[in-house]
């Protein structure tokens, strides 16, 4: 796999990220960045969702919290939503 050359802000993300306390929102954006180089790099977890959800994936920004994306193309994402496990609901 490439390395994203494009991530997309849900409103939802935009919104959540803003809530988030400043440590997890440093956190995030480091996560962030190795998820830019290699969206699937060990220390994130990527992982696909099922169900309902089964067209995103999922990544850990720490053991509580995560991003949820859709991958648009290769190198696009669309980040939908951070938190904890409840944003897979």
């Amino acid at each position: 796999m490439k390395s994203i050359q494009g991530i997309e802000l849900s409103n939802n993300y935009k919104k959540s990220f803003r809530k988030l306390h400043l440590k997890i929102q440093e956190e995030a954006l480091k996560k962030i960045a190795f998820f830019q180089i290699n969206p699937f790099h060990p220390i994130l977890k990527t992982h696909k969702l099922s169900g309902k959800e089964k067209e995103h994936w999922g990544f850990w920004i720490n053991y509580t919290y995560r991003i949820k994306f859709l991958f648009l193309n290769e190198e696009k994402v669309l980040f939908l939503g951070i938190g904890t496990h409840d944003i897979y609901k």
